[in-house]
């Protein structure tokens, strides 16, 4: 595929996409962010919580059965 048509074809999808979309109300917008600001904490927490186990059994604080 020549690369004229490529991006004649990226160009044509990004029109697509954009006729398509619309602005979220400020209470979609609200539950997204709150939804994206768990999910960050949580992924964080979960981190942590290796981190501190791993560091804990390369110290030899942590005794491995």
């Amino acid at each position: 595929m020549a690369i004229a048509q490529r991006l004649k074809m990226f160009i044509d999808n990004s029109r697509h996409v954009l006729s398509i979309s619309y602005k979220p109300t400020n209470e979609e917008f609200k539950r997204s962010a709150k939804l994206i600001i768990i999910g960050i904490l949580i992924i964080g927490a979960m981190g942590f919580v290796i981190g501190l186990i791993v560091s804990l059994a390369i110290s030899g604080s942590l005794s491995v059965l």
